[in-house]
């Protein structure tokens, strides 16, 4: 991958983990807001368990997506995150209410998808870096 585009892709991944991390960690403490209003109303009639559990679900697995997005997973958390912030947006749009933060969610969205394949990029060109590095270490250990 081009030198160039490699801060782009750390921005993306330092940013698109830790988010879905910390939002999945807030799930549990409600200290950015109040996670259930953004619950669709139809949701809370089909879902066997109150409010507040289900965020609480829906917290833990926003951080493990973030972790994995942070670590060697990031092209398959990226995708994760990209399929699931376009959930939330059309889990918004069909509640009628909180179009901004649906647009905003869905160019999120769009932010997880480009890192997932800016990561697809990147790990062929660090495969054959590391192929070459150990080409080089045979040849100067011969």
């Amino acid at each position: 991958m081009d030198q160039r585009l490699n801060s782009s892709w750390w921005a993306l991944r330092i940013g698109l983990g830790l988010a879905p991390f910390l939002a999945g960690l807030d799930k549990f403490f409600n200290l950015l807001t109040n996670w259930k209003m953004y619950l669709n109303p139809l949701a809370l009639r089909l879902i066997p368990v109150d409010a507040g559990t289900f965020m609480q679900a829906i917290g833990v697995v926003e951080m493990v997506v973030g972790i994995a997005i942070l670590t060697r997973w990031t092209r398959l958390g990226a995708y994760v995150a990209s399929a699931w912030l376009v959930g939330i947006a059309l889990n918004l749009v069909t509640m009628g209410a909180y179009f901004d933060v649906a647009v905003r969610d869905l160019l999120i969205a769009l932010a997880a998808f480009t890192l997932a394949r800016l990561t697809e990029a990147r790990e062929p060109a660090a495969a054959d870096s590391f192929a070459r590095e150990q080409q080089m270490a045979r040849q100067n250990a011969a």
